[in-house]
């Protein structure tokens, strides 16, 4: 990606670099206007087989219920922990 290559993972997702056009910001301290050159940001695209497999997912299901439910209020300090 480095050298502007897009990487394609089948079955995963796609990594593509995307083009970002210039622009004009704010420098909020000096209250200037600063021009933001043209650039290049990476970007990830899933593949229509993953994202099924995770939209599928029985755990995923089970902690969407769960939240719902109230029983993980706090569920990403609930994850740490079960990590540690």
């Amino acid at each position: 990606m480095e050298e502007g290559e897009n990487i394609y993972i089948r079955g995963f997702g796609s990594f593509v670099n995307k083009k970002r056009a210039k622009k004009i910001a704010r420098n909020i301290a000096a209250n200037t206007p600063i021009e933001i050159p043209a650039h290049f940001i990476p970007s990830f695209k899933p593949s229509k087989n993953f994202v099924d497999k995770i939209k599928n997912s029985k755990k995923l299901k089970e902690i969407l219920v769960k939240i719902e439910n109230g029983e993980l209020k706090n569920w990403k300090a609930n994850t740490q922990k079960a990590e540690d």
